[in-house]
């Protein structure tokens, strides 16, 4: 089996200005990314995505693979359907590049299915949510399954609303896919849908046209970059290196 990991990067981001050329602890974010998902033993190819000319420069000096896209491409999965043309395999991974402490580990998670023979139509990656901390944050997205581990919902808001005090699992959704090859050019013709549109969640229209997501658990948590405030707690977090 085949496996190829695109990583989607661009300049623009309001939040965090100029996020992917962001320092961490001496590295710029998009190499921390870049190498740590090429530790990872499973994948064929790691190839980052861009159409940003100081962030291919980053990633060809530390002796990476870069494909640049056209700006106009309007997601992350566009530009990894753009490449994943370029070198088909049987398994395309779309990971964030704001996700700077991916571990090998968590990719190989997030494929165990295909792995095992399966041929779900996409993957994503969920650990448990803290919900002390995490219920009520918009910043968190929260991924509700079924019992076969698809996923029913992916919301912003705290779900699923707990009238009765029992455990319902909710977990803590993070921005990394993985699709069979076939489907990702479906999933990037898949037309906006109400809910995708409201929640700004580009995967419910996965959900909302019919298709399935199966969820993989982690225990690992990572630490994405989208605020000021999680730019300045990951010059401090501590990376696990296995």
């Amino acid at each position: 089996m085949k496996i190829l990991c695109v990583i989607p990067s661009r300049i623009a981001s309001t939040r965090l200005p100029r996020k992917p050329l962001l320092e961490i602890q001496g590295k710029p974010m998009i190499q921390w990314v870049y190498e740590n998902a090429s530790r990872c033993k499973i994948l064929d190819k790691v190839i980052v995505a861009t159409d940003n000319d100081e962030i291919a420069a980053i990633i060809k000096k530390c002796g990476g693979h870069v494909e640049m896209t056209d700006p106009d491409l309007p997601t992350g999965s566009h530009r990894t359907a753009f490449v994943a043309e370029k070198y088909p395999a049987d398994v395309i991974i779309n990971l964030q590049g704001d996700e700077p402490f991916i571990r090998p580990r968590m990719l190989e998670q997030l494929v165990a299915p295909y792995l095992a023979g399966e041929k779900p139509e996409m993957t994503t990656l969920a650990y448990p949510l803290d919900m002390k901390k995490k219920y009520h944050e918009p910043g968190a997205v929260k991924v509700i399954t079924d019992l076969q581990q698809n996923a029913i919902y992916f919301s912003r808001a705290p779900i699923p609303y707990v009238r009765n005090q029992v455990e319902a699992p909710v977990y803590h959704h993070m921005g990394l896919y993985a699709f069979r090859s076939d489907f990702l050019n479906i999933y990037k013709s898949l037309t906006p849908t109400p809910l995708g549109e409201a929640e700004m969640l580009e995967q419910l229209r996965v959900i909302e046209h019919g298709y399935k997501i199966r969820v993989c658990l982690t225990e690992d948590k990572t630490l994405e970059i989208n605020t000021p405030e999680e730019f300045a707690e990951a010059q401090h977090f501590q990376y696990v290196t296995e």
